[in-house]
């Protein structure tokens, strides 16, 4: 069995392939050894990946003869701190690691985000993968080498840009991911189609319930065009110094009420971008710049699949004011003021600081009245 598709990150001598297929978890030792510079690895999970693919992943390394250590950690957006990451780095010197070793992220956002910035501090930088196995990690974090652990003041304010070896892209994981945490991935597939592919969001609307039911093929159309979309996108803007920064679209609401619910695990990363999202068309609209039918088309498909439009209840107690404080902290904040992915129109995202202050708690607080 080999990968369905393979893709390249173009990054002239870090380039690296994104390996989109099932049974990959069983293939890894085959698919790294060519990538790993010593038969070694480190192996970083989480308690609910681990007891799904941490075995089959040893066993397939190991009938490779790539020898493995590994560390457990909890799961969820708080693992994403200070002091994991000096877990994960404690625990790798422990095992003796050596700068020729591969560390390997196995899980979603929150693992391959502590795991690449681990491994990028780690003996001033050691080689690392990611074996993404939420829809979310697969179609967005996984790829582009963004690393990073939340903050008191903020999402990912802390991190590095740490290009992965390769990518493996396990479409069987899936199969073991809660309703919920697919959901929260569709709203980065979706995002793909609101910034800059009117095509693929038209194929989203019809499509977009067979990708949730677990679909495989259109599962797969749906990782393979994100994942080319991302690709493209990071060749061209790696360290997010242009149009790389509208893949943020929606992320400037949603990292805000992330914030201020302190990472609990009420609220996960894609649920906070499918609203943040709607909020940005809303800002849009309010500012004369979007047709209110292609925010109204955006808020139809959200809720015809079952994704957030409006923040959950315990956020609708949240201040505005608190809010805007979040926002900025922001990393595109820029002599004090933040920068928005505002839309023109479905597929037509830009950027812009032309946004006033009152303009933007106009839509917060439209979108806090129940």
């Amino acid at each position: 069995m080999t990968p369905s598709k393979t893709l390249t990150v173009a990054l002239n001598d870090r380039s690296y392939p994104i390996h989109i297929g099932p049974g990959l978890v069983e293939q890894a030792g085959a698919l790294l050894l060519p990538v790993i510079q010593k038969p070694r690895v480190f192996i970083i999970t989480d308690e609910n990946v681990a007891q799904h693919y941490l075995a089959p992943l040893q066993s397939s390394l190991e009938a490779s003869g790539i020898k493995c250590g590994h560390l457990i950690l909890p799961a969820g957006e708080s693992t994403k701190s200070f002091a994991n990451l000096q877990l994960v780095v404690e625990a790798m010197l422990a095992a003796k690691i050596e700068r020729s070793t591969t560390a390997i992220a196995l899980g979603g956002g929150v693992i391959g985000d502590l795991t690449g910035f681990a491994a990028s501090i780690a003996l001033r930088g050691i080689d690392f993968v990611q074996i993404p196995t939420t829809l979310l990690a697969q179609v967005d974090s996984s790829v582009g080498g963004k690393t990073g652990i939340n903050t008191a003041q903020g999402k990912n304010l802390a991190g590095s840009f740490y290009q992965p070896k390769a990518v493996l892209v396990d479409i069987d994981t899936l199969n073991t991911l809660p309703d919920r945490e697919r959901l929260a991935g569709y709203a980065e597939v979706c995002k793909y189609g609101l910034l800059g592919d009117a095509n693929f969001w038209d194929w989203l609307e019809q499509n977009g319930a067979q990708v949730l039911s677990g679909d495989s093929d259109a599962t797969t159309e749906a990782i393979e065009v994100s994942c080319e979309a991302k690709a493209r996108v990071v060749a061209e803007d790696e360290r997010e110094n242009g149009v790389r920064a509208l893949l943020n679209l929606g992320h400037t609401f949603a990292h805000a009420f992330e914030a201020e619910l302190s990472y609990s695990g009420a609220l996960l990363h894609g649920e906070a971008v499918a609203f943040g999202t709607v909020l940005a068309f809303d800002l849009s609209v309010r500012l004369g710049l979007c047709p209110e039918k292609d925010a109204d088309r955006v808020r139809a498909h959200f809720n015809s699949v079952g994704l957030m439009t409006k923040p959950p209840g315990q956020a609708q107690r949240i201040a505005t004011d608190v809010l805007l404080g979040h926002m900025m902290q922001d990393k595109k904040v820029t002599d004090g003021t933040i920068t928005f992915v505002l839309v023109r129109g479905i597929g037509q995202a830009f950027l812009t600081q032309d946004v006033t202050h009152s303009d933007v708690t106009a839509t917060l607080e439209a979108a806090l009245t129940v």
